[in-house]
């Protein structure tokens, strides 16, 4: 499995988002290859479909995109239990690994 995190330089998100895959991914186990790639321009942000930073995708796929959705350079934010956040929560980030992985994950990733 790979999973990438879209960001652009300086966002106040990545590292909550880093943190909260790693606690994730910590039970979840598994082999998983995290890649980065940063969205610095309005032409990289429309030519991936960037929907605001932090972005996860598990292998190439935004299990939180919701419909059509804002695409740009901006920060995302993510619908939780607790309410608005810049990162999904480690439940939801869980969720959606398995999800990736086994097909019958815990529930929606949102």
């Amino acid at each position: 499995m790979e999973i990438t995190i879209q960001s652009f330089d300086g966002c106040p998100n990545r590292d909550l988002l880093e943190q909260r895959l790693a606690q994730a991914l910590n039970s979840c186990g598994g082999d998983v290859t995290i890649a980065h790639h940063s969205v610095e321009t309005p032409e990289d942000a429309a030519r991936v479909g960037f929907r605001g930073s932090p972005t996860v995708l598990i292998d190439g796929v935004d299990p939180f995109a919701e419909g059509h959705a804002f695409v740009g350079l901006a920060c995302r934010v993510y619908r939780t239990a607790d309410g608005p956040s810049g990162s999904p929560s480690v439940a939801q980030l869980r969720a959606a690994i398995k999800d990736a992985t086994t097909g019958q994950g815990e529930g929606s990733a949102l």
